[in-house]
């Protein structure tokens, strides 16, 4: 949240404009960079007409939270309402979406999507957006979690007429979806007197609303199951109910026609692509349309087959690898969904694939070529290993080849990391894949950060969150030789040696030995504690505390970082990848590992003057990580 305050009180700042240089500096501050001058301009005409309407219908007391961030991802109501309900008494809450729009008709395919002329695409009705933040902050904050009757939600277009978007109304369903324009300004007021009474202030209904406990996230993995074979767990907001919807409008076209058409979701980590993902195949399956859902990653395959097929069958065989269609006939399915795409490789064929197999054929033109509608979810920037090629370019280019629709829906909003954007650009900037150079991490009340000064330090603070009930996992840049699996019985070699401190990697196997989880599901099973885990396995997944050990690989030397190839065990690096194919895939490697927590990372190096500089960077937490 930018600011709180009275309608009244706002009102009055808006007029000296000392309300937009409060919420100017507190964006910098929390976000690490200034809002852009259209976020200005929309804070200088909607805030005003929003607090008029406040004190037009004596609602001045009311409390207003500007900017409220929703719980656990980055998203954030324009304005949260807070008072008493005039007839119960209760806490009543108004979630509120501002637009500026004068003009905006509905999606002619979707009447949740709507299109307005600033933009080339479809985006998310207004009331479709607004209901869907009452429904996620009823879901992740326990103030309302028990009383969800307390929350409503309007749009307010306080540009528009009734002829330029009255369309959007059709799917004005319930409390939680009202839109309000201009033009019926009285209604407006009318419906606020109805919720928030007149008589009481705000303040104390907005403490309740920012002390109440945040529920923790449905992780992936334990809501698979219910997701896939019973019904949607998940709340998908703004774009990522625009990439799950322009999908299943893509597949209504072809099943109404001979239609072909490729849908590329594209974000960093923890956008919630993967939720999508999983959305998709549970609407897709429960609609009984043929569906699919494939990796390149083993563990994730087969932790999903896991989880969500655990006594059915067919369910674990909707989830496959992007090698499984190599002599799947042309649009066999309806739907492919190609999660963590950015790992499609050059080729189907490895050394195992027989010779009647080996088609010479691309990957990318396979999982094209097997479904109608082929959806690829990828982050560019997670590309660690030599060969891996899905981007954004190689689909288009590849779909443009075919004669090909392809529709791209850029992921911007964060769900992993707290929903902190700044710990995301911070990780980013760290490591060179932002400009700017590193910055030193400024403490947000979202994702926390601290530096080891051992491995002992950091397994202990992990030690130490796993007893109060969190979930933790090490993991380590590949700089450690790995050692074959043990026999049944035996203890796993302790291949990670810093100091006096070894510890094993996880299991590269299938099976289970001495405890240790198969590696696929090192992430999700408990017992991954115990092991380092490598990129391969920890990408794609997500947990409440990760503690990162950067290797001799990666080092701060002067006022940069240095990537020595010569320590990396990784055996996929060969003589004919280029440093600065190495360079890019190590960075990578670490940017994944770094933004694997969902509360807080403790990362530390084996480098002594890397640690220094790590230190400098995280604000010099020591003194945090023995009293935490």
């Amino acid at each position: 949240m930018l600011f709180r305050e009275s309608a009244q009180t706002i009102a009055e700042r808006a007029l000296d404009t000392s309300l937009y240089l409060h919420l100017t500096e507190q964006f910098s501050h929390m976000h690490g960079y200034r809002p852009s001058t259209a976020e200005v301009r929309s804070w200088q005409r909607s805030i005003p007409a929003l607090a008029a309407v406040l004190n037009d219908a004596g609602l001045g007391e009311v409390e207003i939270m500007l900017e409220y961030a929703l719980p656990l991802n980055s998203k954030r109501a324009d304005a949260v309402l807070a008072g008493a309900h005039p007839v119960t008494g209760e806490p009543s809450y108004v979630v509120v979406e501002l637009k500026q729009w004068s003009q905006a008709e509905p999606d002619e395919d979707d009447p949740a999507l709507c299109r307005i002329d600033a933009y080339a695409h479809p985006v998310l009705n207004p009331i479709e957006q607004v209901r869907r933040y009452c429904e996620y902050l009823v879901n992740f904050n326990g103030a309302v979690a028990e009383h969800p009757h307390r929350v409503s939600g309007v749009a307010y277009l306080h540009n528009a007429t009734e002829f330029g978007v009255g369309g959007l109304r059709a799917i004005e369903l319930d409390d939680r979806g009202q839109m309000f324009t201009g033009e019926r300004r009285g209604e407006f007021i009318d419906h606020l007197r109805a919720k928030l009474s007149d008589k009481v202030a705000g303040a104390r209904a907005a403490d309740a609303l920012q002390a109440g406990r945040t529920v923790p996230s449905k992780q992936l993995m334990s809501v698979a199951a219910q997701e896939v074979r019973e019904r949607e767990q998940f709340v998908l907001l703004d774009e990522q109910q625009v990439a799950y919807r322009m999908v299943l409008n893509a597949v209504r076209k072809a099943k109404q026609s001979d239609h072909k058409e490729i849908v590329v979701i594209t974000g960093g980590p923890g956008t919630g692509k993967s939720v999508i993902a999983l959305s998709l195949l549970g609407e897709l399956y429960r609609q009984g349309v043929p569906a699919l859902h494939a990796t390149g990653s083993q563990s994730f395959t087969k932790t999903m087959r896991k989880v969500a097929g655990t006594r059915k069958r067919e369910v674990q065989e909707l989830f496959k690898y992007f090698n499984s269609f190599m002599t799947t006939e042309k649009n066999a399915l309806d739907v492919l969904i190609c999660d963590e795409a950015h790992r499609i490789r050059e080729t189907s064929a490895n050394r195992f694939t027989s010779a009647a197999h080996r088609t010479g054929r691309r990957q990318i033109d396979e999982l094209i070529d097997v479904a109608r509608v082929p959806v690829f979810l990828l982050d560019e920037h997670q590309v660690v290993r030599p060969g891996e090629m899905g981007t954004v370019e190689d689909i288009k280019a590849a779909a443009a080849a075919k004669g090909l629709e392809c529709r791209v829906v850029p992921l911007e909003s964060q769900f992993r990391c707290g929903g902190s954007d700044a710990y995301l650009r911070w990780v980013k900037r760290l490591l060179g894949l932002e400009r700017g150079g590193p910055v030193v991490w400024e403490p947000d009340d979202r994702m926390q950060l601290l530096a080891a000064d051992s491995p002992q330090d950091l397994e202990a603070f992990l030690e130490a969150r796993r007893a109060q009930g969190y979930g933790a996992r090490m993991s380590a840049g590949y700089c450690w030789p790995w050692s074959p699996e043990p026999k049944p019985g035996e203890p796993l070699p302790a291949d990670v040696v810093i100091g006096a401190w070894a510890r094993p990697w996880n299991l590269r196997g299938d099976r289970s030995v001495s405890g240790a989880p198969p590696s696929a599901l090192w992430a999700t099973d408990p017992a991954g504690f115990g092991q380092v885990g490598c990129v391969y396995t920890a990408q794609g997944f997500e947990y409440d505390w990760s503690g990162v050990i950067i290797g001799p690989d990666l080092v701060w030397r002067g006022d940069r970082w240095v990537t020595d190839r010569t320590q990396s065990k990784d055996t996929v690096f060969k003589k004919s990848t280029s440093d600065t194919d190495v360079d890019r895939l190590i960075r990578n490697t670490y940017k994944v590992l770094l933004t694997r927590g969902m509360i807080g990372t403790i990362v530390y190096s084996t480098d002594a003057e890397t640690r220094e500089k790590l230190r400098e960077l995280t604000g010099g937490v020591e003194r945090e990580l023995t009293t935490a």
